[in-house]
């Protein structure tokens, strides 16, 4: 029976992907949905967004589109050399992307053209990098940044009374459009977790593959989920964004 499976940040961790791929079990059936963030971070970037490529040749796959991800876009696209992006994975990726053909570098620059900022299955489960800002719901969003740059949508999900109940006029109505929402973005190692942790109908499944947390990917349907080793250890020799 095919699965539904969500995968969190990669962050040039393809040994990690590789490594949570194979304990999922994955199959040609399965239906993959990555959350963004395939790169910076790890020296493996731009090995990672061709292993996902290849991998959407014959897997049902959805990319979600991440802040990290339209930073690289725009090296690539403008040779934007933003200074952020420098300092936190960047130097890196462009060392990854120098090892690779013209021609893959185009066929990267369109994988990254098609990245979604969200994507709402047919069961009302949304899935999306970061969150977003319109309380009426992402389709009104006037800033389309806020799908991979928001951190206040996580954010009121921890902080969220437990005693609220979703039809109180006080509970936040941007929780009240989707059956569930799969995010990544903002790893939950920072409130103490290593799993996909659930906040109110928000599961965040980042569980911190860019530090020195591990890879995660869950079924949505059952929450079963897998994980990497951590992921710094599979690199050894390097600090990643640790340093």
């Amino acid at each position: 029976m095919a699965r539904t499976l969500a995968i969190g940040d990669i962050h040039g961790g393809l040994k990690g992907l590789k490594q949570v791929l194979k304990r999922a079990n994955v199959t040609a059936e399965d239906i993959l949905i990555f959350l963004g963030d395939y790169v910076d971070g790890w020296s493996e970037s731009a090995e990672t967004v061709s292993f996902l490529i290849n991998l959407a040749q014959k897997q049902n796959c959805i990319f979600i589109k991440g802040n990290h991800d339209e930073l690289t876009h725009n090296w690539l696209k403008e040779n934007d050399l933003n200074e952020v992006w420098l300092n936190h994975g960047g130097r890196g990726t462009i060392e990854s992307y120098n090892k690779l053909t013209e021609d893959d570098r185009k066929a990267h620059v369109t994988f990254y053209e098609d990245l979604l900022d969200y994507h709402i299955d047919d069961q009302n489960r949304m899935f999306v990098h970061a969150g977003f800002q319109n309380h009426n719901g992402p389709e009104y969003e006037h800033h389309s940044t806020a799908f991979y740059w928001d951190r206040t949508f996580w954010e009121m999900a921890v902080a969220l009374d437990k005693t609220i109940k979703p039809e109180d006029v006080a509970y936040p109505k941007r929780l009240t459009h989707h059956k569930e929402i799969y995010i990544g973005h903002t790893p939950v190692t920072r409130i103490n977790r290593d799993v996909p942790t659930q906040m109110a109908n928000v599961w965040n499944v980042d569980t911190g593959a860019a530090f020195y947390g591990k890879l995660s990917v869950i079924d949505v349907d059952t929450k079963e989920f897998w994980q990497s080793d951590p992921v710094y250890k599979l690199y050894p020799e390097e600090d990643g964004r640790n340093a």
